[in-house]
Formats: C-alpha cells, structure tokens, sequence
C-alpha cells in the first residue's frame, strides 16, 4: 500500500497497524508535492515493523548525493533489512519548475546517483568525478547498513530499463497496463536474474464506470502529457489512440482533450470496478512480472479510501 495514509501525518499509528492486521506486507512512500519520502516510511517502522518499506520514488537531483546517502542510510537503520530505496530522474515539472533544478541528462544523473550510493553505502570514503556529478572524500559518520539496501531504479523506455536490471537491484514502474508489464519485464530481467520489479498501480474500487472514466482522465493527463510519460506511451504503441488528446491539450483545450481520451486508456491504465474485479486485475501485473504491487488508492466518484484499503486486502 502507498502511504501516507489518507489521515493525518500524526494519526498514521492505528491505519498502519490495521495494514499488517489486513495481510498488507509492504509500505511504499513516493516524493511529489506532498509528504517526502523518508519520514512516513520511519512512521511505519515504528507502528508497523512487520512491514517492508520502500521509496517510490525519490528524484535523483533534489538532494544533494550526500544528504541522499544519509537519508538512504538512515531509514536503512530505522528499518535493518526491511527497506529498499526506489530513485529515478522524476520529470521536468518537479525538478526544473518546483524545485529550479536544470533537469539535464536525466539517463546520467540516475545512473550517477545510483553508483555513488552504492559506494557511499559501503562506508568507505567516497571520492568520484562521475559525468553529472563530483564529490570529494565523502564518509558515512554513521554505521553503514548491515545488510544491502536494495536500489532499484525508476524506469519508463529500454535505456532506463537497461540501467535498472544492468546496475540496479530492480526497476520502479509506473502508469502502466498489466499486458505493458510484459515488455518491461523482459528488458529488465534480461539484464540479470534475480531482479526486483515494483510496480505503482493505480485503483479504485467503484463500480460506477462512467464516473471512474470520467475522473481518472484528468488524472492521467496530469501525467501523460509530462514529456517523460507522453515518450513513453508513444514507446509503449498509445500514439495512435492519445494523438488527438495530445494536440488538443498543446492547443490549450483541456476539455476537448480529455473528451478525446478513449475509455480504453483508463481501462487499461487504472484498476477499476467491484474489489473483486480489482483484486483479479491486480493479480495479472503479478502474473505478468511484476514482484510487488505497490497499490495507490484513487477515491474517483467519493469513494471513502480507508475502507477501499479494507476492501482491497490481499486474499
């Protein structure tokens, strides 16, 4: 389950415990504009220490590849062999316009970042003049992780792809249909075996088709016309059925293209129906390669999103 928890951030206590009473096994945070990354994973450690933890994801480029490696090494202490640490070149629109950023080379930078964690996590002092980065005798002044801190990398197209199954313990995947799953399993796994992929999966437990459609295509245009995400649906074959939502959305009409939008897409891109229906969904990004589904709950129509957790517990 993705968490923070739709309540407070100082009332997460009784909802973490209540995932592991439901067979929740894994908590993964993400890092936008909302709650960071890190401290509603350290909540979770310590109402929930049963639970496996994970980022999904952190930017490559927000922090300083220093304060990454204490961040990083800190939650692994919190939670000794229960985290894994999920990072990626996010986009253009929080890096560059959220954060000022220059969102430059993101294949490099993540690639850069990646190395200098794996290093740093080492505890040895750590001097590197890497394409996009360069630090000068850095050292953990804390205990390094006991046990590996899996890095696995936020990935969408083949080279990232490559990157994650070639120098990373595994890939973080995202907006994506379960049959999509295959095409990226592939590349990953042919890199090396034994590799991790998790997958955000996006769902809501409400039968009502026409308002789940309705409202999960503003959702996903917020991100589909993200450059990043736009080249990889073109990558993935969707330029065909999202050419005409594009161009109206670059003409600046928003309501035509999210009219434009094929039903088929959010069928394919967001979990939706009865629990049930949603459960059988889920389990075919499971059959398809994914290792972990990291479910993020998407309340379309007003559905109450702690009972859709209860709804959505693990068989």
């Amino acid at each position: 389950m993705t968490i923070p928890l739709p309540t407070a951030l100082n009332d997460q206590g009784t909802g973490l415990r209540d995932l592991v009473d439901l067979g929740y096994q894994e908590a993964w945070s993400s890092e936008a504009n909302g709650a960071d990354a890190f401290l509603p994973l350290a909540l979770a450690a310590i109402h929930a220490p049963e639970l496996r933890l994970g980022t999904a994801i952190i930017p490559a480029y927000t922090r300083g590849p220093a304060l990454l490696a204490q961040s990083v090494a800190t939650m692994a202490s919190i939670a000794p062999g229960r985290f894994a640490c999920g990072i990626g070149s996010s986009s253009n629109v929080i890096v560059e316009h959220w954060n000022g950023i220059p969102f430059d080379d993101p294949y490099k930078k993540t690639r850069d970042v990646v190395r200098f964690l794996k290093q740093a996590l080492t505890g040895e002092k750590v001097t590197v003049d890497y394409e996009t980065l360069t630090v000068k005798g850095f050292r953990l002044g804390m205990e390094p992780p006991r046990e590996n801190v899996p890095i696995l990398i936020a990935a969408l197209r083949d080279g990232m792809l490559r990157l994650a199954g070639r120098e990373g313990d595994g890939a973080v995947i995202n907006w994506l249909s379960a049959e999509d799953v295959k095409t990226v399993a592939e590349i990953v796994h042919g890199q090396g075996e034994g590799k991790e992929i998790v997958a955000r999966v996006f769902v809501c437990p409400n039968p009502d088709t026409d308002t789940v459609r309705r409202d999960a295509k503003r959702a996903i245009a917020a991100y589909l016309n993200v450059p990043v995400y736009r080249a990889f649906h073109e990558w993935l074959g969707r330029s065909d059925r999202l050419q005409e939502h594009w161009d109206l959305w670059d003409q600046g009409d928003r309501a035509g293209s999210l009219e434009a939008m094929p039903d088929s897409i959010v069928d394919e891109l967001v979990v939706h129906g009865t629990p049930e229906e949603c459960k059988d969904h889920i389990d075919r990004y499971l059959e398809n390669g994914v290792t972990t589904a990291a479910l993020m709950i998407m309340p379309f129509g007003g559905i109450n999103p702690i009972q859709a957790i209860r709804d959505l517990a693990p068989r």
